[in-house]
């Protein structure tokens, strides 16, 4: 088969690879409905991670299990199945506190953006669906492997609450599914710092209620002329910048929690300002595995359709297009067509 392979930055090629096998009694292999490519996938793409070696890319998946090893009990060949990008066992005592993305046997999905990939412990990473879904219901089924999930673990993480004032910092593809998720959590009012016109849009259209389009300290002035000087209750941080980091601090209010998922580079923290902000903060990878049965739920209920933020979709072989696309900011996210 063909995949996609990173050698440096600028330079993704779709090039033959080995299918993928069951290596362990707990595997399973899957053929993809669909991929796509990552924001997170654009730092090595773009120089910021060091690439050592050729790099297998893709970790966003769903699609129909065609093998299991012998002691995979929760799928068989035939289910389409949804996973997160991070693996877990769901069983050890992180996972059964709801991180699985800490998992003690945590390994992080690599190979997806290929017609077919290899699950490593398929128990407790995937979940099937009751019949094949319907064509169209593929993109949103896709986002909730990473996205989705991690936009969701951002709004869960900073505790939004019905009726509270939650800022989004950051308009890529997980800002937007954190506004998506604030708007289902029924927060009163969503303000989302974004300047480009088409993100614009469509965090309106998943339930934003106000866009600041200032950046810096200008941006953090606005939001607290928005919120009459005090603040947001939550605040979702979504890009992993010492920017984005530090509007999030100075616009959230004392009390209030930080949901921080974007991938962090050269962030730092002042000791003595965050303890005298009095804000709390969790984040890291999300464990979407947590809210994979709720999220698909709600996607094959069509009461959310995180799929409109694919708004670029290309033939798996253009693979390389749509990470120039995305690094251009053409796109807000790229699928893939297996």
């Amino acid at each position: 088969m063909f995949g996609t392979m990173l050698y440096g930055p600028g330079d993704v090629r779709f090039e033959e690879r080995p299918e993928p096998k069951i290596e362990k009694p707990t595997d399973a292999v899957i053929k993809l409905s669909a991929s796509c490519v990552c924001g997170s996938d654009l730092w090595p793409y773009r120089g910021a991670n060091e690439v050592t070696a050729p790099l297998a890319m893709g970790h966003e998946y769903c699609g129909v299990v065609v093998e299991v090893g012998s002691d995979v009990k929760t799928v068989r060949p035939g289910q389409f199945v949804v996973g997160s990008f991070v693996i877990s066992d769901n069983t050890c005592p992180h996972c059964r506190f709801g991180f699985q993305s800490s998992c003690e046997q945590r390994e992080f999905m690599i190979g997806a953006q290929s017609p077919y990939a290899r699950v490593p412990l398929a128990d407790g990473t995937l979940v099937a669906t009751e019949s094949q879904p319907e064509e169209d219901l593929i993109p949103s089924l896709l986002a909730v492997s990473d996205v989705l999930g991690t936009g969701w673990y951002a709004a869960d993480a900073a505790r939004v609450q019905p009726g509270s004032t939650v800022v989004v910092v950051g308009d890529g593809a997980v800002g937007l599914m954190g506004v998506l998720a604030a708007k289902q959590m029924e927060a009163g009012r969503i303000i989302i710092m974004s300047r480009h016109k088409t993100r614009q849009d469509l965090a309106l259209e998943y339930g934003a209620t106000d866009i600041v389009s200032e950046r810096g300290e200008e941006g953090i002035a606005r939001i607290k002329q928005l919120t009459k000087k005090v603040g947001a209750d939550s605040v979702l941080e979504c890009v992993g910048t010492q920017e984005s980091m530090n509007q999030a601090l100075q616009v959230a209010r004392p009390g209030s929690m930080i949901g921080y998922v974007g991938v962090p580079h050269g962030v730092q923290f002042d000791g003595q300002s965050l303890f005298f902000a009095q804000v709390g903060m969790l984040g890291g990878p999300a464990p979407v595995r947590r809210f994979l049965p709720h999220l698909m739920d709600l996607v094959l209920t069509r009461k959310i359709n995180p799929g409109k933020v694919f708004d670029l979709t290309l033939p798996l072989a253009d693979v390389a297009e749509g990470y120039k696309a995305m690094d251009e900011r053409r796109a807000i996210k790229t699928m893939l067509r297996v």
